[in-house]
């Protein structure tokens, strides 16, 4: 049945051969998150490698891939649309376009690799030459263009901290390695499919190892994270501005002082407040941080983000800054990271008067912040203070001083209830394994979470809630492999593997 199946994908021809391919990847993003259908991915990478095997050039194949790719990307950002609506007054002739155009170039990150892999044998050689570029293609697409990493396939395996614990050491872009090359065995015969499942029975041991020692003892914190749950459409009207105010405001004031009685005496509460969580200039109104900061009891510390300005002598904001920023129960502000890596198009906008439009809210491009600092505010732990999509960038999230945890903060709320802050959480998890370092989320719409330094959930909110979540700050681990060299180890065993696929593939003729 297997053989008959491939054989009916390798005869496509004309425009059934395009549609199968888009199907296949479109099929392939179903086992991404929040759906994690991993299996698809035994048909989906086979089927594309046959449909190669079946190209009468590299330049088909090429094209091959390149349908493929775009139906994999349209299918798993399908859910930025969500955010076009949000404005669609303004932006209603993006909506049927946005997606289809932004998986076009990144489509291209899919043909690459497909178009060496035709130049390989059918076999081994094939599934190593294409293993070993897809990886290298995608930690390429984590750097062009200021780089957008989302959807790597190695999140896959981001359903829980188990499949996920080899990220301590490769990284998520070795999960991705490994998925490629296990998911192709069909095509390789009875031996092949055993040696990748006895691969990821492999993998599930190295978890459990990792796993099973006692968690050490929490840090003496408890986090309360404060998810508000407005809606972007609502955020920026000025009708709404207090009353967003007094929703955060209330919401502190009552588990705050709920959650101190619950902590022993010497511990003390971090509360979190999501990106941009009121619509003020938190670190520059001293007003709003004096009504903030009566929600604080003394042994709390607020963090929160924030639009932050700089102004000049006409008193006209000069830079503006997104930002996260440190209030004590004085109102004092006792520390400030900005995000570094903005958001193009979101946050500023690429090729600024060369574009017909301009998609920036508010007509001012944020300012980038010098560098990623451990924030320190008082007796609060050092953290990494992550803003958005900062955390989607593995190896690029900890600062130079390693911190004892990691505080993501985002506004998911653009994405509404769809796969989008799923797949946002799940790159959270993995940079948590990845660097051996607990991490706290606050997501104005959800989904807010906890994850300890082994990437185990302690606390979630679901998607759409307004609530709080209160948990003990799992203890910091050891600095894990991947957090001492980052993506080098996987860049240097895909460059491994891409060569020795080569060398074995292309010498001689090559049949399909």
């Amino acid at each position: 049945m297997w053989e008959r199946l491939l054989g009916h994908l390798a005869a496509r021809r004309g425009w059934r051969l395009w549609v199968t391919a888009i199907g296949l990847g479109a099929l392939a993003a179903l086992a991404l998150p929040p759906v994690h259908a991993v299996p698809v991915l035994l048909l989906a990478i086979p089927g594309l490698l046959v449909l190669v095997g079946a190209a009468g050039s590299w330049r088909r194949a090429f094209w091959v891939g390149y349908a493929w790719g775009w139906g994999y990307f349209a299918a798993g950002l399908y859910w930025i649309t969500h955010a076009i609506l949000t404005e669609v007054e303004r932006f209603w002739w993006l909506v049927p376009i946005a997606v289809p155009a932004l998986a076009l170039p990144l489509a291209l990150f899919v043909a690459g690799p497909v178009a060496l892999a035709w130049k390989a044998r059918a076999g081994w050689p094939r599934v190593l030459v294409f293993g070993g570029a897809w990886v290298l293609f995608e930690l390429l697409r984590g750097w062009a263009f200021t780089g957008f990493p989302w959807n790597l396939l190695g999140t896959v395996w981001a359903f829980g901290a188990l499949p996920v614990q080899a990220a301590a050491w490769v990284g998520v872009h070795g999960l991705s390695l490994a998925t490629v090359i296990i998911a192709a065995t069909p095509l390789l015969g009875r031996r092949a499919m055993l040696g990748g499942a006895a691969a990821l029975a492999g993998f599930a041991l190295f978890g459990l190892a990792r796993l099973w020692p006692e968690e050490p003892p929490p840090q003496p914190v408890g986090i309360l994270i404060v998810q508000g749950n407005v809606a972007q459409e609502l955020k920026w009207r000025e009708d709404q501005r207090i009353p967003i105010l007094r929703r955060y405001i209330e919401a502190t004031r009552e588990a705050a002082l709920a959650a101190l009685r619950d902590l022993p005496e010497e511990h003390n509460l971090v509360v979190i407040w999501p990106e941009t969580a009121i619509p003020f200039l938190l670190a520059d109104d001293p007003e709003v941080r004096q009504l903030v900061a009566g929600a604080l009891p003394q042994r709390a510390m607020l963090l929160s983000g924030t639009v932050r300005a700089e102004f000049g002598p006409d008193r006209r904001a000069r830079r503006v800054f997104n930002s996260l920023v440190a209030v004590d129960p004085a109102g004092e502000v006792r520390g400030i990271t900005d995000k570094v890596h903005l958001v193009p198009f979101g946050e500023y906008m690429p090729l600024a008067g060369l574009l017909p439009v301009r998609i920036v809210q508010g007509g001012m491009d944020f300012t980038a912040g010098a560098e990623r600092l451990a924030v320190r505010a008082g007796w609060v732990p050092p953290f990494g203070g992550l803003i958005c999509y900062e955390v989607i960038f593995p190896g690029a999230v900890v600062p130079r001083e390693r911190p004892a945890w990691l505080v993501n903060v985002t506004n998911d709320a653009w994405f509404g209830v769809s796969a989008g802050p799923w797949q946002h959480l799940a790159t959270a998890r993995l940079r948590a394994v990845e660097e051996g370092l607990p991490l706290a989320r606050a997501a104005q719409t959800g989904v807010s979470a906890v994850f300890d330094a082994r990437g185990r959930e302690v606390v979630r909110t679901g998607l759409g809630e307004t609530g709080v979540l209160v948990a003990p700050l799992p203890a910091e681990r050891e600095a894990t492999p991947f957090s001492r060299f980052g993506t080098a180890i996987t860049a240097f065993l895909s460059l491994v593997i891409f060569a020795s696929g080569w060398w074995k593939g292309t010498m001689g003729n090559r049949p399909a």
